[in-house]
């Protein structure tokens, strides 16, 4: 029984390392009974045991637990207390024209844009009016100080001079020549010389004047003035800048905008429900409760390749609060009727920039439904283009609801 110790050691090992291999080996060395082999046999059997469950206990401890799932609630789902103190309604059938409503801007007609220009050259001297400002027609709105206005009143000034003369000229030699004194072509260049100095006069005036310098003031500046009434809006000019006369950057743009553009941009899928001719309701972004009715006067021929969508001209009368460059809304009225939700206009709330409805959704719970709202029609009804059916059901006044939902 000497192999004991040694075997005991060798187990000893073996369970720390878990290889029953080198049990094996050790044991088949040492052991000399039958004793010892039974003993081995044991040992290796309860060996094997530990070392394959071990490991499956010590891996399913260590394990993460299972991920779990958590479902957020629909934030458009709210629940009340007692759902039968908010009164429903049943949205009644509205036929009506399809409309396409589309965005755009405020332009001025380009008819009623006038530049305003300078013939002469030179610095200005003065400004009178600003980008912005309303002016009448005849309006002083830059002074100029001009050479070309300096030379124009010289030549005119010669003219005249040489007129006198020529006159002066011509009259002594008619007496003469009624008196046979001098010959008839003497008579006749004299005559010649009288009718050419009145036309250098004439053209010397009429260069002044298109230079816009009066004949009886002479000086070497211009007045600039506005041909047109309208607001001023564009301006390319400052005090003591110069000026190249007729060049390519007028001093101010002035615009008249009794009658206004609006250019709509209207997608390629969508240009048979517009037509020439046709009638259209603009709103204002800065004024939406105010309508303003339209004629629909040119389709653009090119579309834009990169929105595919073509430029469609509305003319509009301005009432007096449009102004260039602000967005607008345009309502396009189809020749078809189609079929629309009619609802009590408490029923729709104003939210977040969008029209909502809330509808039944079992129980205490009601959900809020995004619509798009149409015009408002009598008996305090308002019709919904899209978002909710004829036939469904909605909430009267969907603003009490909301704010028993936020308490």
């Amino acid at each position: 029984m000497q192999f004991l110790p040694g075997l005991y050691a060798v187990f000893t090992a073996a369970v720390v390392h878990c290889n029953a291999l080198i049990i094996l080996r050790e044991l088949m060395n040492r052991a000399g009974t039958i004793t010892s082999l039974v003993a081995f046999l044991a040992a290796t059997s309860l060996l094997l045991t530990s070392c394959g469950n071990g490991p499956k206990q010590n891996a399913s401890a260590e394990a993460p637990p299972p991920a779990q799932v958590v479902h957020e609630g629909d934030a458009n789902i709210v629940q009340v207390d007692n759902a039968s103190q908010f009164p429903l309604a049943a949205a009644a059938d509205y036929k009506a024209a399809s409309q396409l409503t589309v965005t755009g801007t405020v332009s001025p007609d380009v008819a009623r844009t006038v530049p305003v220009i300078s013939i002469a050259s030179g610095r200005v001297v003065e400004i009178r009016a600003r980008l912005g400002d309303t002016v009448k027609k005849g309006q002083l709105l830059l002074r100029v100080q001009s050479a070309d206005i300096a030379a124009a009143y010289s030549d005119y000034r010669k003219a005249v001079a040489d007129e006198t003369l020529a006159n002066t000229q011509f009259d002594r030699a008619k007496g003469l020549y009624d008196h046979g004194a001098i010959s008839l072509n003497d008579f006749q260049v004299a005559e010649d010389t009288a009718n050419k100095a009145k036309v250098d006069v004439e053209t010397t005036a009429e260069h002044l004047h298109v230079l816009g310098a009066p004949l009886d003031h002479p000086s070497g500046i211009v007045d600039i003035l506005a041909p047109i009434a309208g607001v001023i809006t564009d301006q390319q000019v400052t005090n003591a800048a110069g000026i190249q006369g007729l060049s390519s950057t007028n001093p101010f743009t002035i615009s008249d905008l009794s009658d206004v553009w609006i250019i709509c941009d209207v997608y390629e899928n969508d240009l048979s429900n517009v037509r020439i001719g046709d009638t259209a309701d603009v709103r204002l972004n800065a004024y939406p409760d105010k309508v303003v009715t339209g004629r629909i006067s040119n389709i653009g021929a090119v579309l834009d390749p990169n929105i595919r969508s073509a430029k469609v001209r509305i003319e509009v009368h301005n009432p007096g609060n449009m102004r260039s460059g602000m967005f607008v809304t345009a309502t396009f009225r189809g020749q078809k009727k189609e079929s629309h939700a009619l609802v009590p206009a408490s029923a729709i709330l104003h939210l977040h920039d969008r029209d909502w409805v809330y509808v039944p959704a079992g129980g205490n719970k009601f959900k809020r439904v995004s619509v798009v709202a149409g015009e408002m029609l009598p008996n305090n009804t308002q019709e919904i283009i899209s978002g909710v059916k004829p036939g469904d059901q909605v909430v009267t006044n969907a603003l009490v609801l909301q704010n028993t939902v936020e308490q």
